[in-house]
């Protein structure tokens, strides 16, 4: 009986260098460009003058460039701090896709919080709570998932993402019914609309000339060597590393599995819960959607990334640098929307992960006679 081979098989190359990985990337994202310049010129938009806007983010020429850099670093700072959270679950082959969610309860407790004890504590403690009740309520949140997992074997992904859109009407709920028990609304407004937060539970920002620091991007940064430390030199990294490879090996070797999971992944989500309680403080009010899909674009970078801390920074910063160059050039373009950097993101995310996948693999074409069985 002739056993019959297919045409083409994938084979893995023998060496895929760092060097070769890097110049897969280099021109991956050079062709995902030529093909929104190809989109751009379809629109009747000069591709080049529109690049030039988007990744100089319009300050060049700009009477007050360090606003932009400030709008910057607002879209930044959670982008950077949930893509590490999600990386520390991801490592560990926990799917967690419910960033947006945990990152609502996150928000959700730290406006509580910042509403409730208004100016009753100085700025820099008020400040501690929110990010504290910010991280539990996104924490618990997290933990949630993991525990009916350890339990009963249920599957996160889905759990977590339907839990996003609970908390997503769980929030809304409170941005559209008035009434004089929902502390949240302005109840000088007519119709519902969130209250400003009390001047205590506004960020902090490190004044430098005309230019105020965020001070979240402070502590992002400091997140970032911590959780490389984290997973790199401690115990509990090391136990993350092995029970993302094979839980079996980890029980083999006398490690706790249900302990390990519940513990990474109510840090993960308080992570995410803390970077909401960061966004809400830095934007002064609540809102009805405060994610700016982060959740989801948290995902894309931290893949990109390939879970790699150094790698989830510079990803995070050029994806944020995407999406407000992108908004930003859109306003000289009335035919370009702001949407167009989601399309963007998307084009370059395919065309990367295929480069990906070529430096790693090849198409063999089979020669010869077919073989008999």
């Amino acid at each position: 009986m002739k056993n019959r081979q297919p045409l083409f098989h994938v084979v893995k190359r023998e060496n895929a260098s760092l060097g070769r990985q890097a110049a897969a990337y280099f021109a991956a994202v050079v062709l995902a460009l030529a093909v929104g310049a190809v989109l751009l010129a379809v629109q009747g938009v000069e591709p080049l003058t529109f690049y030039r806007q988007m990744f100089t983010m319009g300050i060049p020429g700009s009477r007050y460039p360090w606003r932009a850099v400030e709008n910057f670093i607002r879209l930044f700072v959670p982008l950077l701090i949930v893509s590490l959270a999600l990386a520390l679950a991801f490592k560990m082959r926990f799917w967690n896709i419910g960033g947006e969610g945990q990152f609502i309860m996150g928000a959700f407790w730290a406006a509580v919080a910042g509403m409730q004890l208004g100016e009753s504590l100085p700025k820099p403690l008020m400040l501690l709570v929110m990010a504290l009740c910010g991280a539990l309520g996104g924490g618990l949140y997290g933990v949630f998932v993991a525990a009916l997992k350890v339990k009963w074997g249920t599957n996160e992904t889905l759990l977590t993402l339907m839990l996003n859109y609970i908390a997503l009407y769980f929030l809304q709920f409170f941005a559209e019914t008035k009434g004089e028990w929902n502390f949240f609304l302005d109840p000088e407004s007519a119709r519902p609309r969130f209250a400003r937060f009390p001047d205590s539970a506004q960020m902090m920002t490190i004044p430098i000339g005309p230019f105020n620091l965020n001070l979240s991007l402070v502590v992002a940064l400091v997140l970032c060597i911590l959780i490389f430390i984290y997973l790199s030199y401690t115990k509990r990294g090391y136990e993350i590393a092995v029970v993302g490879d094979s839980p079996n090996t980890a029980r083999y070797a006398g490690m706790r599995v249900g302990r390990i999971v519940i513990r990474t992944i109510f840090l993960s989500a308080a992570l995410i819960g803390m970077a909401g309680a960061f966004h809400v403080s830095s934007a002064g009010v609540m809102s009805a959607s405060p994610t700016n899909d982060v959740g989801w674009t948290g995902i894309v970078v931290a893949w990109l990334a390939k879970l790699n801390t150094a790698g989830i920074v510079v990803a995070s910063l050029l994806i944020t640098v995407l999406q407000y160059g992108c908004q930003t050039a859109s306003t000289t373009y009335p035919a370009i929307d702001s949407n167009f950097a989601s399309l963007l993101q998307g084009v370059i995310l395919f065309i990367v992960l295929a480069a990906d996948f070529f430096t790693r693999f090849r198409l063999a074409v089979r020669t010869g006679k077919e073989g008999t069985k």
